[in-house]
């Protein structure tokens, strides 16, 4: 599985702001020293989450950044696919893709289970719940399961490309 560090510190930068917003708008470069991530990485960041409606700008002396929605209303799985970055869990590109010489490989439907059940767990997990450190695996509970489940696509639909 990759979640690269795009993803991590996205959702590092979400908590730390929903943990400092209570005194107001709070700036990049407090939450730059605070999580040790540079601000221009986060002002890359913010520009997606902003775009994408989890964070509003304040303008002017004092400025800095809100949630744009209640914590409690933002999953984890929201800012992962705000700043555009994607749970990998197989080789392929595509679907099909960068598997095996063109051929799904024999495992693929393995790893691409686990990837949809990982965004079923990070879409059940709040905002908030990860600042109240109240994340068990127990107690989250996941969403229907028909939601992640791929849309079907004839078989005389998908295109096999022969890679050189």
């Amino acid at each position: 599985m990759r979640l690269t560090s795009k993803g991590r510190y996205a959702v590092s930068a979400m908590v730390d702001l929903n943990k400092q917003q209570s005194t107001g708008p709070v700036t990049l470069a407090a939450i730059s020293e605070r999580q040790f991530i540079s601000l221009s990485y986060l002002e890359q960041l913010f520009r997606r989450l902003r775009e994408n409606g989890l964070v509003r700008s304040v303008r002017g002396p004092g400025g800095g950044y809100l949630l744009a929605r209640d914590a409690a209303k933002i999953s984890i799985a929201d800012i992962i696919r705000a700043v555009n970055e994607p749970v990998r869990t197989t080789m392929c590109e595509n679907g099909v893709r960068g598997c095996h010489r063109g051929n799904r490989c024999d495992t693929h439907q393995l790893w691409e289970a686990l990837g949809q059940h990982i965004y079923r767990f990070l879409d059940a997990v709040s905002l908030a719940k990860v600042c109240e450190s109240d994340v068990f695996l127990d107690r989250v509970d996941l969403g229907d399961v028909d939601a992640y489940m791929p849309v079907a696509m004839p078989v005389s639909a998908v295109k096999i490309e022969a890679i050189s």
